[in-house]
């Protein structure tokens, strides 16, 4: 998809495709058929320029034909670089710009909670945007509110727009931050299905408190030459490379 439109953000994509997988694939309780069950548990990818792997994941859970990704990022394509609400089935918000998706999760969340329903609602993050008082605005109040229906999911690979996370803005100790705003955390490899199915499906963590899940992953995850390069946040794959990476993650 992202090497026909010559469009960015393959190692993000790669990146939280894990992550994705589980929950389309085990955790959330989403029918593509209905997908606007008002007891659907709600994702709001945050990171939303990783959306390749988002559309991806939504057409082989079966929300829309897979000849849609076709027309991602392409000209009158109904596919968006970044994801955008209503475009097809499934998304729930239009994300994009850092540090928004917490806060609308943590609405989510709270309307459930007021409304007595019983969906839950899962926000997948980059690091690098929780360098934004935004997120940390949000936290505190989940944390303030007891929210546990609000599931934080972090893709820590641990580089972001313009250098490693250490360097431009260090996280750590990131668990112990989000612990301090009242949040319940847990460390997983976010490349282990099984680790982080186990993870999600014990949620919430502690009664009374929203979870987060640090994920541990790797920028360009499976393709040798895109790993942990900062490059391929916005470089796009020539045919070529597209050719050996496809191979690769054979």
């Amino acid at each position: 998809m992202i090497s026909a439109s010559r469009s960015s953000h393959v190692g993000a994509a790669l990146s939280a495709v894990d992550i994705l997988v589980a929950l389309y694939f085990s955790e959330l309780k989403v029918n593509p058929k209905s997908p606007h069950d008002p007891e659907r548990d709600r994702f709001i990818l945050s990171k939303g320029h990783g959306c390749s792997a988002l559309y991806a994941s939504l057409a082989l859970r079966g929300f829309f034909n897979e000849s849609v990704l076709d027309t991602y990022c392409a000209d009158d394509g109904v596919l968006p670089g970044h994801v955008t609400l209503r475009c097809v089935p499934g998304i729930e918000a239009s994300t994009g710009s850092l540090g928004h998706g917490l806060p609308i999760g943590v609405g989510m969340a709270l309307a459930a909670r007021l409304d007595s329903r019983a969906y839950r609602t899962f926000v997948v993050m980059g690091d690098g945007e929780c360098d934004e008082g935004s997120v940390w605005e949000a936290a505190m109040f989940a944390g303030q509110k007891g929210l546990d229906n609000l599931i934080a999911i972090i893709d820590y690979n641990k580089i972001q727009a313009f250098g490693r996370t250490s360097d431009v803005l260090d996280l750590e100790p990131f668990a112990k931050k989000w612990e301090s705003f009242g949040w319940a955390a847990i460390e997983v490899d976010g490349h282990s299905i099984s680790a982080l199915c186990k993870a999600l499906g014990s949620v919430p963590f502690e009664k009374g408190k929203p979870s987060v899940v640090i994920a541990h992953t790797i920028k360009g995850k499976g393709v040798s030459f895109m790993e942990n390069r900062l490059e391929w946040h916005y470089k796009s794959p020539k045919p070529e490379e597209e050719e050996r990476a496809l191979e690769e993650l054979k």
